[in-house]
This record gives C-alpha cells, sequence and structure tokens, in this order.
C-alpha cells in the first residue's frame, strides 16, 4: 500500500469514526439534525430565473442552522462531545465544551410550519405572489433532514408606476425626480425595491429641507388583479403626515460648544457667546479659533437644510481627531409653528496630550534576534486651529546570539517630528474642499542613525512639506512637492572602504547626497466596505530627485553636480502595491498581493541611493529568507555575515494566503512568498544581479508555511513558520529545494526555518 493510500484510509477511517462518535453521544429518541433541502417546483417543468442563488437565499433564512461542518466533518460537535459534561465553570473540559464546542442541534427544534412562513413571505416579497411551501422531515440512521417544496408560480412585473397628482411642495419635488425612480415597468415586483425607492424619495426630500419628513409617510398600493401576472403601483404620500413633515425649513441660530461636557451643561449655557459670522461660540477659555468650524460646518444663517451638509458637517468634525463626541441638536422654533430650525453643535475634546509606546521583536534563521521600541507624543490643538504635533522616537538593535560574530549588534535610532494642519495652506489661495474628510497640510522633520558594526554608520536628515487629503472614503492622495533629504556616511570600518573603493555601485549607493524633489502616492482601499466579498487594495507611489533642481546646477569637471560639495541624488522611482481579499465564506479569507518596484539613476547618480532602494526577504515579505538578505538577482551574500542589506533597483514579489479562523481571536494560515530584487545595471563583484525580463521568473525565491494569529480586532499578533523551497541563488537546475525539505532534521532546521513574530497582518 502507497503511502498516500495509507493516508487516504486514515482520513476516511477519522471521518467515519468521528461521524459515529457524534451520533451515540444523543440521548433514546432524539435525533441530529444534519440541515435543510430546497425543492423549487419539482412537479412543474416550469424553472424560475437564478434558481441556485434563490435556493440559496432561502436554505439561508431556515432555522435552526445544523452544527458546523468542515471537510464532510463536525470537528465542534465531535470535540463538545468529547469533552464531556465539565464538573466546574472552569478549567480545560469547561473551554472546551462551552468555546471551542458545539452542542448538537437536535431534530426537535426545527418548526415546519414557521419556516414554511418564512420562506412564503419571502417569496412574495420577491414578486412570487402565488408561492406555496410545504416542508417535511426524513429521519435515518438516527439523522433527520428537513425538506421544503416551495411552487412559485409566475413572478410579476410591473405594469405602470404612478406618482402623487396634487401640487404640494412634497409632490412637485417627487415628481420632478421620478425619472430616478427605481420603479421601472417590466421590472420584477420586490418589496426590497419598494423600501428603497422610499428612502430615495425620502433622501430627496431632505436634500430641500423637509427635515421632519420620513420614509413611512410613504404608502405603495399595489393593484394585482389586472391579470397578466402583472401589477400597478400607485405611490402617494400618507393623509396622516403630520403638517412638520411637509413642509422644509431654514437654519436660524447655529450655536457651537466646542468644550462641551454634560455635568457643564448649564455653565456652559450661561456664558457669553462669541459671534463670528453666522456662529455663536460658547468657548469661554478661547480653546479654539473662530475660523475652524467655519470649515467644519456646511451650514450659514438662512440656508435651507440639507441631509448632505448635516453628515458632511458630523463627518468633518470626527475626522478631525479632535473631539471624542461630537453631536449635531436640530430644534424647531416656535414648536413647528414657523419652519425654521436652531443648530446646536456639541463638542467633547478629547485630551490635548497623549502618549504610545510600541515593541515589536523578530528573531532570524541566521542566529540574529532583534527588537524595536517606538515611543510617540501626540499633542492636539497646537495653536488653536486643531492642528497635530506628532512627535515619535525609536530605537532597534539586532545582535547574533551564534556564530562567528555572536555579541556583535547593529542598531538604529529615530525621531521624527510632525506638525499636521486641517486645511490646505497654499501660497497663493486656499483651496476649498468639500468632502467628508479633512484636508491636511503636514511639515515634517526626521532624522535616523543607523549603526552596522563592523561596517559603517549612516546619518539621515529629512524634511518635507506636502498635503494629503481624501477624495473619498475608498481614495487617498498625498503629494509632498517639496521634499529634501540628506544623506551622510558618517564613518566606515577599513573593510568597508576597501569594498567600496573596489565596487562603483557601492560607492554610488552609500556617498554622501542630497535628495531633493518630490513624491506623490495614490491609494485605494474599500476594505471598510465589509458588505463586498471581494475587497481591493491598491497603493502608487511615485519619486523625483534631482529633476528641477539639477537644472540649476553646473555640472563639475568630473560630470558630477554637487551642493555644498555633496553629490545631488538624480533619479525617478515607482512602486505599486495590488491586494485582493477574497471571502470565500465567514471564517475563509483568501488574500493575494503583487508588488513592483522599479527605479532608474540617471545623470550624476549611477544607482539608488541606499536609502530609496527595495529589499526582500523579512516578516512582511518573502517570509522563508531573513530580512533583506535577498538578491540581488542570483547573487548571495555571506549568511554569516551581519551586514546583509541587499538592496535593489528592481523590485518584483508575489503573496498568496488562506486565513482561516480556528477559534474565537485565534486564526491560523497557510502562505507561498515569492520574489526577489535586482540591480539596473550589473555590478560586477556581485554576478548575477542584473535585472533581464526573460530571466526574472526563474531568479524568483519562493517559500512556504504556516502561521498563528491571535487577532483581538484592536490589535493583532502574528506568528509565521517559514521555510525555503526555492533558491534563486544556487546553480541553474539545482534551485528547487522543496525535495530537500526534512523537518526531522536538525540541521536542516537549523539552516531553513525562520521564525517571524510581527504585529498586525502582513499585508
Amino acid at each position: 500500500m502507497t503511502r498516500t493510500t495509507s493516508r487516504l484510509c486514515l482520513l476516511l477511517g477519522v471521518g467515519l469514526l468521528t461521524a459515529c462518535s457524534n451520533i451515540k453521544y444523543l440521548k433514546p429518541g432524539q435525533n441530529l439534525y444534519t440541515g435543510a433541502e430546497i425543492r423549487i417546483n419539482p412537479d412543474s417543468s416550469g424553472r424560475v430565473k437564478d434558481e441556485k442563488s434563490l435556493k440559496a437565499e432561502l436554505k439561508g433564512k431556515t432555522r435552526p442552522k445544523p452544527n458546523k461542518k468542515i471537510l464532510g466533518l463536525r470537528p465542534k460537535l465531535y470535540i463538545y462531545n468529547l469533552a464531556g459534561e465539565p464538573k466546574k465553570k472552569k478549567g480545560i473540559r469547561h473551554w472546551l465544551r462551552t468555546k471551542v464546542g458545539e452542542p448538537p442541534v437536535l431534530s426537535s427544534e426545527v418548526r415546519l410550519k414557521l419556516n414554511n412562513d418564512v420562506l412564503r413571505s419571502y417569496l412574495i416579497s420577491q414578486g412570487y405572489l402565488q408561492a406555496a411551501v410545504t416542508g417535511d422531515t426524513v429521519t435515518r440512521k438516527r439523522k433527520t433532514k428537513a425538506i421544503y417544496t416551495a411552487n412559485t408560480g409566475q413572478r410579476y412585473t410591473i405594469n405602470k408606476v404612478t406618482f402623487p397628482p396634487d401640487s404640494s411642495p412634497v409632490a412637485a419635488i417627487v415628481n420632478a425626480n421620478k425619472e430616478k425612480s427605481l420603479l421601472k415597468p417590466g421590472s420584477y415586483y420586490s418589496l426590497d425595491v419598494f423600501k428603497q425607492e422610499r428612502e430615495r424619495i425620502d433622501n430627496d426630500l431632505k436634500e430641500r429641507g423637509f427635515f421632519y419628513f420620513g420614509p413611512d409617510y410613504l404608502i405603495l398600493k399595489v393593484d394585482s388583479t389586472i391579470g397578466k401576472h402583472q401589477v400597478n403601483v400607485n405611490l402617494r404620500v400618507k393623509e396622516t403626515t403630520p403638517d412638520a413633515g411637509l413642509k422644509p425649513y431654514t437654519i436660524n441660530d447655529i450655536r457651537i460648544y466646542p468644550n462641551y461636557y454634560l455635568n457643564r451643561d448649564s455653565i456652559i449655557r450661561r456664558t457669553q457667546p462669541l459671534e463670528y459670522k453666522d456662529f455663536k461660540i460658547y468657548d469661554r477659555r478661547n480653546t479654539f479659533k473662530p475660523r475652524v468650524f467655519e470649515r467644519m460646518i456646511f451650514f450659514s444663517k438662512g440656508d435651507t437644510y440639507s441631509r448632505k451638509n448635516h453628515n458632511l458637517s458630523l463627518n468633518r468634525l470626527v475626522n478631525l481627531n479632535t473631539f471624542k463626541f461630537v453631536k449635531a441638536e436640530f430644534t424647531p422654533l416656535d414648536s413647528f409653528k414657523n419652519n425654521q430650525l436652531d443648530l446646536s453643535v456639541y463638542l467633547t475634546p478629547l485630551k490635548r496630550n497623549s502618549l504610545s509606546l510600541s515593541v515589536t521583536g523578530t528573531s532570524k534563521s541566521n542566529n540574529f534576534v532583534g527588537s524595536e521600541v517606538t515611543l510617540t507624543q501626540l499633542t492636539r490643538n497646537v495653536f488653536r486651529g486643531a492642528e497635530q504635533l506628532n512627535i515619535s522616537v525609536s530605537g532597534g538593535f539586532e545582535t547574533q546570539v551564534k556564530g562567528t560574530q555572536a555579541g556583535v549588534s547593529s542598531y538604529s535610532l529615530s525621531a521624527e517630528g510632525k506638525l499636521s494642519f486641517p486645511r490646505f495652506i497654499t501660497p497663493f489661495f486656499e483651496p476649498r474642499s468639500t468632502s467628508a474628510f479633512v484636508p491636511k497640510t503636514n511639515v515634517s522633520l526626521a532624522f535616523q542613525l543607523l549603526n552596522r558594526a563592523n561596517y559603517f554608520s549612516l546619518g539621515s536628515v529629512k524634511g518635507e512639506f506636502g498635503y494629503n487629503w481624501k477624495e473619498s472614503a475608498f481614495k487617498e492622495h498625498v503629494l509632498n512637492p517639496i521634499s529634501v533629504n540628506f544623506v551622510k556616511l558618517i564613518s566606515q570600518t577599513d573593510s568597508f572602504r576597501l569594498a567600496r573603493q573596489n565596487n562603483p555601485v557601492l560607492f554610488s549607493t552609500y556617498e554622501n547626497q542630497f535628495i531633493i524633489g518630490s513624491n506623490y502616492t495614490y491609494t485605494y482601499n474599500n476594505q471598510i466596505d465589509q458588505t463586498r466579498r471581494n475587497n481591493l487594495f491598491f497603493m502608487g507611489n511615485v519619486q523625483t530627485a534631482g529633476n528641477v533642481v539639477g537644472l540649476f546646477f553646473k555640472e563639475k569637471e568630473d560630470g558630477s553636480k554637487r551642493l555644498f560639495n555633496t553629490s545631488l541624488t538624480q533619479f525617478v522611482r515607482f512602486e505599486a502595491d495590488l491586494r485582493d481579499y477574497l471571502k470565500i465564506n465567514r471564517g475563509l479569507i483568501w488574500a493575494n498581493r503583487l508588488n513592483l518596484g522599479y527605479g532608474y539613476a540617471y545623470g550624476n547618480s549611477s544607482s539608488l541611493p541606499f536609502v530609496r532602494q527595495f529589499f526582500a526577504g523579512g516578516s512582511n515579505d518573502i517570509r522563508a529568507f531573513a530580512a533583506r538578505s535577498l538578491g540581488p538577482g542570483t547573487y548571495r551574500v555571506n549568511p554569516n555575515a551581519l551586514f546583509a542589506d541587499q538592496g535593489g533597483d528592481v523590485k518584483m514579489m508575489l503573496n498568496t494566503e488562506l486565513r482561516a479562523k480556528l477559534v474565537s481571536i485565534l486564526y491560523g494560515a497557510i502562505f507561498v512568498d515569492a520574489g526577489n530584487v535586482w540591480l539596473r545595471r550589473e555590478d560586477p563583484l556581485r554576478p548575477g544581479s542584473q535585472f533581464r525580463l526573460s530571466k526574472a521568473l526563474d531568479e524568483l525565491a519562493l517559500g512556504t508555511g504556516a502561521g498563528l494569529r491571535v487577532d483581538a480586532s484592536i490589535f493583532v499578533i502574528r506568528l509565521d513558520l517559514a521555510f525555503p523551497i526555492r533558491k534563486p541563488y544556487l546553480p541553474e537546475g539545482q534551485r528547487w529545494v522543496i525535495n530537500d525539505v526534512a523537518f526531522g532534521d536538525k540541521g536542516w532546521r537549523k539552516e531553513n526555518l525562520i521564525l517571524n513574530i510581527g504585529i498586525g497582518y502582513p499585508f
């Protein structure tokens, strides 16, 4: 018997054992409910449109739900039975039975008549007005299945739609927008569409000031007696609609309470307001400049009420990230007798200062361990204009615990200050944004010190001025028209100096240089829409350096351009990151990523500077290889070297990961990563480093593995164990190493297994 046959027999045996075990735990007279089956028009030749989808909808509405199945088995039920009745309300047995396990769903819980009524009601709502549903159960070997037979009849369509004939203000607006109606002659009768039509009309009226109107004030009368399985729909405003719902309202006073606390309500209201344009601002401490609210509140005195402006105002105030609670209250003047509303905006500020700390850890197969600590201080409302000052400092180290350089460490120190203004600041005019998201002007200054033991110390100072704005909930833009970065090689060892002297590419990469240019990033992300089965993320970035500034500098005798005797870098760099998240079912997601990068150094530069190069390997990249240790191309760095930053001008990476919910907040994953980096020009001292499109696929590194994740929503802790199955630095024909995988071999594990510890998902 072959090994494969043995495994199949073992799996089948476990399945049969699990199934039998679940049945034997049932009490006498009990039967296990295994689910529902839907049959549509079985005794007629008539078929309904999209029958498969309709069956799924009907099946999803039946109750109860059977025990969950995986590959035909019911592991949760088996665990419940195996754990037995716990004697205490704590301990492993209690946890297995109540948290991991699932009690049996019995046939006695099935309510056929109730399900018949639910399914018939749904069919009627979808236009099957003559539908009938009957249910029955079938029991075999103590397993019960419910069978529901639906005779749908002909599905009704809309023949004609009529709107209110009178000349009232409400009727005038309804008729003016009737071409937008969702009710179209020839379309199917659908209760869901009827509800959406009422909401559409209500929204139209809210935009015209009808603050107290509601969808329930509309009635759709349906006449199904006209024959030919058609209906006439007559839309009317109910006669019982109150007067307040039949007239538009305008804005009277606008009162703003920027420091509102419930326990100080009476004191705040007695405060003498500051009148600024159309606003009355109750801010006795003068905490905010009045101009802030002019950009946040989209109402002026005398304006007609608009739901759009209402929502824009609320969203802007929330997205300002300055207030803990935001509330807008509209109150009528003189108890609905006139058509005016007072607007009161209640704002409770967040704490002015907040401090956060984050810690990450890494462990690599080449005996390197490391950690990084980041401390962040956030100060809000710095200049009374809802500005934010974010200051962060971080420090990290990496040391080899075994091997030829045990005890030798490298480290990095960085600090960054970022000041954000909640508006566009431009030299000549201030663009007015009318989206729900607050645009920001950012000024930042950052410093980083990178020390590679036995090699070099590198310092970097970077300053940027730019803008950040969201076009919509899914689309975001970041434009930094001014970006200045000064990179200096502070110190270097003799061995590293000699290596640079003998390698022009390495010399250019690590020389002192000014990077003066611009950058732009576009991001599309619809993951906040949880109703989608398929979510997308896209990030595109372009960076330029020395393009415009280089025009103002003359070339030196050696052909270089310099600023303060420092090389002026010239390059264009592109990067694109595309991710796709497919929800296979409620607890299973298939995530994929494609990451491409290309950098072109020209003129004054022969290669991208170190701080702009692409790297491959690491916990968020190709997890079967140590961070920054891959490439370029088929070149392999000494695995015992502490300095393993193998940068490149070109990057290609593909990731695929299947994520499954195991229990509670514990998730599992299996993944495959592929990718590499290359140089645009061949480095003679690193053979095989040049990018050639025809050979790129053959030079990809490939790794696979599995992981566990603790996803508590507010944070994610991740452990991924990975190993390589394709090593690009091996000779051609020998790069696939999947046949060498030997988990029982200590030497193989030491050389190939990598444990990645991270915060958050890899992508």
